[in-house]
Parts: structure tokens; sequence; C-alpha cells
């Protein structure tokens, strides 16, 4: 699910290995669950060992545009093949591929000032963006001060058309827990500040701490960036951090246009380098405004097109000759929020996590001040005596948040492919990408169906449904189960929802606060985050199912060994009923101009 407004607290330590111990945890829950075959009925060892595989740390966070979401993608589509669930996607494949690209400099790019060549990697190197860089063309050089000093600064004015040279910002400690960029020597390095928009290129002066395998690494893509324009984004989502107030000058409003078509080139150079730049013998004491020489560079960038972006889309066609053109759609995120630079003690972020939830849930869910979180301390004594060498994680593996829907998901067609007699209705299973992102993926499906938007009759939501225990959530425990919106745009499924819980022998607790609006930290406008709303923009009548937010919410304990499985289970056999029966039934009605009414809440 789609982080908005929710605290993310982690410890900072080593990088490290990951020790494993081999006992059961409280939950009865071993640190590893080996492959094995599946059985067609949806059982707590069969999850077991989808999820263990699914969010293992070999899978990398599986987070949209870099390798691991092709490694995710890649163990659904070969067991919906292995199942033989008829492809769905592009050509004939399982996948749909986002407009996502692969962006690099190569090694033939060329810089020389005075006419004196500069060796790549050795006295500098270019590094990527989003868009090839404008021309480098007989550019004078020009000191510009220190990164992230404006005060001593040159000017916007000083610094347009030219190759502006900076002194790298002092380092700073990095926060604990926050979320880095990808290989080494890649993060924090964008095209300088805003003045130096209209400069030809910002070069700073920090290559000579790198190795030579971090400067190659600068231009080994290890993230895949969106197309701009083509994928679009989720509804809903709104920006982060605030931005600049647009210009309301015509001429500043097409510079400003055209500077981002073509941003300034971003490079990074040695010391020595630099001072050959100013034909002087060292770098030290310069002061901004100085010129030096020119420059001219012929920058080779490559764009390629990238598989690490990807729908999963299959199909069981229906058994009625006429109602198989129909189609119930049920899916899940395949994807989640990657690695990061900075990594923790995963138990010991483990107990500080459960006791801030619980005081969390104590507190009725509202965002904890920071005495309260200051207040918070974990007893180490305890943590070592289960585990006395640290596993240390730098991966948000993503068990619950989608691991739990995405094999779910799975799960249900193993089970209605294992049918002797079909559904009505065909079923068509979407494993979407990029929610964490913004729902790009559910957004590029609905806009560039591969089946007609107007023969799907429903789309069934699941996204976290591996939790939801009390300690989890106000109200969880073994038979908790959060829906969302299913009375929206049409009581029909509202209704089919409803009726298909009451035929078990043990009905899931339903819980509909989430279509009002909560108080609760963290779950402001739950209708908007996951992949389902997009799919109700299309007029597709939904039902969306989850078991809360918890205290690994987005964190590096979102682990497969903390699901509660017996609980999952239960979640997906209702929801595989659900998706049966809505195949089988009359189509479902939009609702009018209003939503209906829900029932009650059962949960207190």
């Amino acid at each position: 699910m789609r982080l908005t407004n929710f605290v993310i607290i982690a410890l900072a330590a080593p990088l490290a290995l990951r020790a494993q111990s081999e006992k059961l945890n409280k939950y009865g829950n071993p640190p590893r669950v080996a492959p094995a075959p599946t059985a067609s009925a949806i059982s707590v060892r069969d999850l077991q060992i989808r999820l263990y595989q699914f969010s293992d740390d070999s899978m990398q966070g599986r987070q949209v545009g870099r390798v691991g979401n092709m490694k995710g993608t890649n163990y659904i589509a070969a067991e919906v093949k292995r199942l033989g669930l008829v492809p769905a996607g592009d050509n004939g494949t399982y996948f749909q591929v986002l407009p996502y690209h692969l962006h690099a400099f190569t090694s033939h790019s060329r810089l020389t000032a005075n006419g004196n060549p500069f060796v790549w990697q050795q006295d500098w190197v270019a590094v990527p963006g989003a868009r090839a860089p404008r021309a480098i063309s007989t550019a004078d050089v020009i000191f510009g001060g220190t990164t992230g000093d404006t005060l001593s600064q040159i000017s916007a004015a000083q610094a347009n058309g030219k190759f502006v040279v900076l002194f790298p910002a002092a380092p700073q400690a990095a926060p604990a827990g926050g979320r880095g960029g990808g290989g080494a020597g890649r993060g924090g390095f964008g095209g300088g500040p805003n003045r130096f928009a209209g400069a030809a290129a910002v070069a700073t002066i920090d290559l000579d701490a790198l190795t030579p395998a971090q400067r190659t690494a600068i231009n080994v893509p290890t993230v895949a960036t969106q197309s701009v324009g083509r994928a679009g984004g989720g509804g809903g989502r709104g920006g982060r951090g605030g931005a600049a107030p647009a210009p309301v000058d015509s001429l500043a409003i097409l510079h400003a246009q055209i500077d981002a078509l073509a941003p300034a080139a971003t490079i990074r150079l040695t010391r020595a380098a630099a001072a050959r730049l100013f034909g002087r013998s060292t770098i030290d004491g310069i002061t901004p405004g100085i010129a030096g020489g020119s420059v001219n560079a012929s920058l080779d960038f490559v764009e390629t097109p990238s598989e690490w972006a990807r729908n999963v889309v299959a199909v069981i066609p229906g058994s009625d000759p006429v109602l198989k053109h129909q189609y119930v759609a049920i899916g899940a995120h395949n994807d989640h929020i990657g690695m990061t630079a900075a990594a923790v003690d995963h138990d010991s972020l483990k107990a500080f996590n459960d006791a801030r939830n619980k005081i969390l849930i104590a507190n009725n869910m509202i965002q904890l001040t920071p005495e309260q979180l200051a207040a918070i301390h974990v007893n180490m004594d305890s943590v070592r005596k289960l585990f006395p060498k640290p596993r240390v994680d730098s991966i948000s593996n993503g068990a619950d948040d989608d691991g739990s829907g995405s094999m779910g998901v799975l799960e249900i067609a193993e089970y209605i492919q294992s049918m002797k007699v079909k559904p009505k209705r065909s079923v068509l299973f979407v494993w979407h990408t990029g929610e964490e992102a913004g729902l790009v993926g559910s957004n590029f499906f609905t806009h560039n169906p591969t089946l007609p938007m107007d023969s799907i009759v429903a789309q069934i939501n699941i996204d976290m449904i591996g939790r939801g225990r009390a300690e989890d959530l106000p109200g969880g425990g073994p038979d908790y189960l959060g829906v969302v919106g299913s009375y929206f745009d049409s009581k029909d499924l509202g209704e089919t929802v409803a009726s298909v819980n009451k035929k078990r022998a043990k009905p899931l607790d339903f819980d509909y606060r989430y279509d009002t609006t909560l108080t609760w930290t963290g779950y402001d406008n739950i209708y908007r985050r996951s992949d389902h709303y997009n799919y109700a923009l299309q007029g597709v009548p939904i039902a969306f199912f989850f078991t809360g937010l918890h205290g690994d919410y987005h964190q590096r304990t979102d682990e497969a060994e903390f699901i509660d499985y017996p609980h999952y289970a239960k979640i997906t056999n209702y929801l595989r009923d659900v998706t049966v029966e809505v195949a089988n039934g009359p189509r479902p009605r939009m609702n009018g101009t209003k939503p209906a009414k829900p029932p009650k809440t059962v949960v207190p």
C-alpha cells in the first residue's frame, strides 16, 4: 500500500550479512521456508512456501524500476505459466511492460578544456539523469562556490550558459533509516541548485574519494526511470516537499520548459581536473566568480527500454460460451519499496516497532509525539537472548505489503485453474507494478488495457492481508478483515461480498470503518491509495480487502516470519469464494449518483 503521512522509524547499524536463527518465533514461523511444490487447495503451508520466496532478500524489495521488480514478476509469470493460465499481456506474453528506461553515459563521451582532453573516469564522469543534457560548446568555466551554500554562490545570471564548477557540500550524517540511492557513489548528485538551471553544466569536485569500481558504477544503471508523460501517475497522490512557485513571466516560463527538456549536464571532477580547468596547480583558495578556460564536450547519452517495471497479466477462460467474454478482475501489487543505503539491526528495530505500535493502539492510532517516541526503550538483553548475533538488514521485503496479496492471488489462480468446471465468466489476474510509486501499474493497465475495459464486471483488489492481529490495530483478531469501497459503486457487489461471508461456517469480522473518514494516523484516504481506485475511475465496481497497517508497515521488519498464516489462509479462501461467486452470478449493477451505505461495522 502506498505510504502517506505515516511515521517511518529506523535504527542505524553497519551493513553486514544477515544471520539466521533456525528456531520458530512466537508466531510459530521459521526464519526460512524452502521452495517446494504447491497443491490446488489454499493452505497455510502453500502460502508460506510462496511468500517466503517472494519476499526473500534475493528479490531486493521488488521496487519498480529496479532489477528486483523483474525478479519478482519473473517468479509470478513462471508460476502462472506452470499452472497453464492464458497469457494476457503484451504480444502473447504474461507481461505488460511499462515505459521505463535505463539511462547512462558511455565511455565514448568526451570533454576538453582549451583543446586539452580529459580522461573519462580518471578525470571526470557525467551523471545520467532522466533526459539527455544540453550541448556543451565553448562554454566558459566559472567557479560557482559550494554546493548548498547559496549565500556565497554566484548568481543565476553569472552561471547562465557557463560550465559551473562547485565544491561539494560539507558531509552530514544521514538520517537514521533514510532511504538512499542505488549504486555506489550515485546518490545526491542531481542537476545542481535551481539558480544554475541555465548553466551549460554543473560540475562538482568530489570524484577523488571514489574507487575505480564506484566511478564505473555511476553509469551502470541500478534503476529505470519512468518515461515522462506516458505512464501517468496514480489518482490522489500528492507531491512531496513542495514545489517552487511557477514563473509568471511568459519568457521565464519558456526558459523553464526548455531547461526541463534539455537540462544542464551534471559532472563530477577530480581536484586535479578542476585545477586544470582554471589553469592552476591546485584548486585550494579559489573563490566564487573566478573564470577559467573554455570547455567543449560530447556526452554519449544512451536510453534503453527496461523490463524492470511490468504488470503480470493472465486469464482463466470462463466455461459459459457467452459470459466467458466478460471478466472478473482480481489483483494485487507486485512491487514494494526496495533497498536502502542505511542498514539496521533487524531484531532491535522489530522490538522498537512492536513497542511503538502498542502505544499507538492505546492512543487510538493517533501519531505519537517526539516525546512519546523518545520514551520508548528497547530491552537489548532480551533481544540478544533470542538473537546473540545482530541480523543486519537493508532490504524492505514487503512480505505483507503486498507479498501477501500477490501470493494470495496466485493461490486463488491455482485453485480456480484446478476446478473441473470453471466459473462462467473468465477470471482476469493482474499483478500490478508501481503501486508504491503512485499506482502507476494499474493506471497504465486501465488506460492501456490488454482486453476491453467494459468487459470487466468487477475488480477485487487485495493489498496487505497477512496481519490484522489484535496487536496490529484496534479491533484486530483471528477473523478480522477490512473491507473498503464494496458498496461505493455497486450495492450488488457489496451484498455479494457480505453474503459469501455469511455462508462460511465461521464468518470473518468485517471492518467497514475505512469507508468513512478516520482520525487514525496513516489511514487517510485509504480508498484512493491502492490499485482498485484506477478501476473505479473507469466505472468498474470494486471491492478492496486488507487487514490494516501495523508496526512493520514500510519497515525492514515486514518479513514473512511475522505473517499470521492461519488468518491469511482464511481470508484467501474467502476471497477465492467471492471471485467464483461474482464470476457465476449476475453482473453487478452500478448504483447511480450516490454510493450505497455499507452495513454498520462489526468491529468495536
